[in-house]
């Protein structure tokens, strides 16, 4: 007699079970690091809660609300909406070359009145969703298929061409860098990795040419800081002189000569780390990094502990574009890699960056909650 399969019913958490299943502690990380964000911007406006730290508090507020309800809503609704939603980060950067406003020189942001929205940063969840419906769907051994590779490439490749057209060099690299650690995750081989790098070391000469002379100028001076002490190399040396000068304890907290006297240029955005190892020194540098290492560990872990493939693939996306955040901004403001203006998450001051930031934790929360939902991925498993 043939076996018969025993009937499995998934675990749908009620609204009160999913309230009871919120992990806490990562959201009180969460607002442990945005409540240094804030003190930081409050040093930055010379002690004082405008023009930036009281809006960035704001902005936090409404944007941990949005992180809440994201956190309880069914994974299955991120799994049907996810192309729509990259559609539509995709349309708000086909917008930008059509009606962006240029700031800085820059074509990234479209204006909406009450707030300035920068269509790149919203495109980083929405690649994740994207890529982790497509790969959810995808089977094992058809990965490496060539044919199967290229949707998911065409996904991540479009709005990394737009977000580099803006011109953002920084933004683009992250979105491929997140789009690659799901390829990763998803099964594609190392050697494929490889040999995109060794494609793209190939082609470098001309990819030099395609860049601003402003991005030119950024390699050039990350290489050597002192060709130009005044000009385009003045961001680093004065950020690396405020690190330096911090020591191991800091200055004090509203006590930095660099920022306070204002030799460290855009000290409440893209050089906010520097600030705070200026005022806090090396243990507080140290801290900060500590917090974001707890914040990037608990992704990995809701991750890990999800049983359904969408959710596992959701976790690790948006864990990685955070991580990828901290590691580029901190970098970047050390002198370990070229300035290509990445914000430091929940630190530094912007809108739609911080956003976009709780919405990527609302969603690891939310694969936590659900991590023991069924969520079938072929058309086989769906019949039954």
């Amino acid at each position: 007699m043939a076996a018969i399969a025993p009937h499995f019913k998934p675990l749908e958490p009620s609204l009160l079970q999913k309230l009871r299943l919120l992990n806490w502690p990562f959201i009180g990380v969460i607002a442990a690091v945005a409540l240094v964000g804030y003190a930081m911007l409050y040093s930055a406006g010379g002690g004082a809660h405008q023009p930036w730290a009281w809006r960035h508090g704001v902005r936090f507020g409404i944007g941990a609300v949005a992180m809440l309800v994201i956190a309880l809503i069914h994974l299955r609704f991120w799994l049907r909406w996810a192309y729509a939603i990259y559609g539509v980060a995709l349309a708000g950067l086909i917008a930008v070359e059509i009606v962006g406003s240029i700031n800085m020189g820059a074509q990234r942001w479209i204006d909406l009145g009450l707030f300035q929205l920068q269509p790149s940063e919203t495109m980083k969840i929405a690649l994740v969703l994207a890529l982790a419906r497509y790969f959810h769907a995808t089977l094992p051994e058809d990965i490496g298929r060539p044919s199967q590779l290229m949707p998911p490439l065409l996904l991540a490749l479009v709005p990394a061409a737009l977000v580099l057209k803006q011109p953002d060099l920084g933004t683009a690299v992250m979105l491929l860098a997140g789009a690659g650690a799901l390829f990763f995750v998803a099964g594609v081989r190392w050697w494929k990795f490889a040999l995109v790098l060794g494609t793209a070391l190939a082609a470098a000469p001309v990819l030099w040419q395609q860049l601003h002379d402003y991005q030119k100028q950024r390699v050039l001076t990350f290489l050597d800081p002192e060709r130009d002490p005044l000009g385009a190399g003045y961001h680093i040396i004065q950020s690396k002189i405020a690190l330096g000068s911090g020591s191991v304890w800091g200055k004090g907290f509203l006590k930095g000569t660099q920022s306070q006297l204002s030799f460290l240029p855009e000290k409440q955005t893209d050089f906010v780390f520097t600030m705070l190892a200026e005022e806090a020194g090396l243990v507080g540098a140290l801290g900060l990094l500590g917090l974001f290492g707890i914040v990037i560990t608990y992704g990995f872990v809701f991750a890990l502990g999800a049983r359904n493939h969408f959710g596992r693939l959701v976790a690790i996306g948006t864990t990685t574009t955070l991580f990828l955040y901290v590691v580029i901004n901190v970098a970047m403001v050390t002198g370990l890699i070229p300035v290509v203006g990445v914000p430091l998450p929940l630190i530094s001051y912007g809108g739609t960056a911080m956003v976009t930031i709780l919405i990527g934790c609302g969603l690891m929360l939310g694969v936590d909650i659900h991590r023991d939902v069924a969520m079938p991925r072929f058309p086989s498993e769906r019949s039954h």
